[in-house]
């Protein structure tokens, strides 16, 4: 745990010096595509006149002067699963997002899916003997949290306060300054497979980068594709992506859990291959030209041509109606909605005040979609797009973008962790678990 912690703040101080020289490449290592943007800040390294823990900044501070992707190599799930291949992959998109912003880049913040994440709600309780609240106590309180057993080969990815009370006050953002006779916290972990973040670490380094940061993906489309009063009242943001499917649920502006699901869009261009007998760059093609989940009697009738390149001219002119497309692809994305449906229950997501459903990533622009989702999850459902940053490029707006401009706005303005707060080496936490949605709908 001491180690994670220093790593952690080994790459705060990163980020910081990244801030202050004005420039920093943000990278979403993604199952079907990488992502690389390139941000310059002001230079100050202060972004924000907002410095109350836990805050999502109002002004970005930065502007994007370059952005990339190319097709991923390696990555499965949205872990790597092949070193060589998506060290080149990475550097092909930080190449041509760095010619792009004419500048070279050494540090980097990345975002992955997948890693098998799991979420746990922590409390603890302190005597401050009427004194005010400062950073010492906020540090002591934290440091008074039961953090379970969360099993070998895990790491800590996220450890966020949610929520302090002070005495019978509830719901306070940012309790220094403020007297009291008891501080109590509460706060969301999040741990995933540590294979998974050792293998990305080691593939930045063997691409001659600085590790400025690292985050969830779940976590940064959240941040991107949710409006302020679905961060504030409750939501869940689904980031539909190649490999993986990941599930975030925010409430009070905080991630309060987080999931991940082993399948995406990917998976629907291999039903389509297999289906059809056609390559997977052709099924990708007409997934994304022709492909829906909701058939309608003039289906039947509208022909798509599949093409081919075989040489024989019979097979190559093949056609299929857009029904039978659409009945090779509304399974599957029945059975993602389904399992996201199962995940959600789990995390007793219907007991939150308001239950706000927000697709994104590049699998929610199947056409059709949102209106399917609206019928297996059983909730308000809409589609989302990267919000809150101006200035980005064409290319950059769209759903598949949720995770790099979120992890844009983390960068920028990250919310508090653990380890921002000098916790004494002697204090590191014992053991307890609780659930977290369910946690902390009893703990708020």
């Amino acid at each position: 745990m001491t180690d994670l912690y220093q790593a952690q703040r080994t790459m705060r101080s990163m980020r910081q010096q990244a801030l202050q020289r004005g420039v920093v490449a943000i990278l979403d290592v993604g199952s079907s595509k990488i992502a690389c943007l390139v941000l310059r800040f002001d230079g100050t390294g202060r972004l924000s006149e907002d410095t109350s823990i836990g805050s999502l900044a109002g002004q970005t501070g930065f502007r994007v002067i370059g952005a990339a992707t190319t097709r991923s190599r390696g990555v499965k799930f949205g872990e790597v699963t092949a070193m060589a291949e998506t060290e080149r992959a990475i550097r092909t998109a930080l190449q041509a997002a760095q010619k792009m912003a004419e500048i070279r880049v050494d540090h980097v913040i990345v975002s992955f899916s997948g890693a098998n994440p799991r979420s746990y709600g922590l409390d603890a309780q302190v005597d401050l003997e009427g004194q005010v609240v400062t950073e010492a106590e906020i540090a002591r309180v934290m440091a008074d949290c039961d953090v379970p057993e969360y099993g070998a080969g895990r790491e800590v990815l996220h450890a966020q306060p949610v929520n302090f009370a002070l005495d019978n006050r509830s719901g306070l953002g940012d309790p220094r300054g403020q007297l009291g006779q008891t501080l109590s916290v509460d706060m969301h972990m999040l741990t995933v497979d540590e294979a998974a973040i050792q293998n990305l670490v080691h593939c930045i380094k063997r691409c001659d980068l600085e590790l400025a940061g690292i985050a969830s993906s779940a976590y940064v489309s959240g941040i991107s594709a949710l409006v302020e009063d679905e961060q504030e009242l409750g939501a869940a943001c689904i980031d539909m992506g190649g490999g993986s499917t990941s599930i975030s649920i925010f409430m009070k502006k905080h991630m309060i859990f987080a999931d991940s699901i082993r399948m995406g869009g990917d998976h629907v261009t291999s039903d389509i291959s297999m289906g059809l007998g056609v390559p997977m760059p052709n099924a990708e093609r007409i997934k994304t030209f022709c492909g829906g989940v909701h058939a309608t009697g003039v289906d039947d009738r509208d022909m798509i041509d599949i093409g081919g390149d075989t040489g024989d001219w019979e097979h190559d002119r093949r056609t299929v109606s857009r029904a039978e497309l659409i009945g090779i692809m509304r399974p599957r994305v029945e059975e993602i909605l389904e399992e996201v449906r199962s995940r959600l229950d789990a995390a007793g997501f219907d007991q939150l005040p308001s239950q706000q459903i927000v697709l994104t990533g590049g699998a929610s622009q199947i056409m059709g979609l949102d209106g399917l989702a609206s019928r297996i999850l059983g909730q308000r459902v809409r589609l989302g797009r990267p919000l809150r940053v101006h200035g980005l490029p064409q290319s950059a707006t769209g759903p598949g973008f949720a995770s790099a401009v979120g992890l844009s706005l983390f960068a920028a303005h990250p919310q508090d962790e653990w380890w921002d707060f000098e916790i004494p080496n002697d204090r590191y936490p014992a053991k307890s678990f609780k659930r977290a949605v369910r946690w902390f709908r009893d703990n708020w």
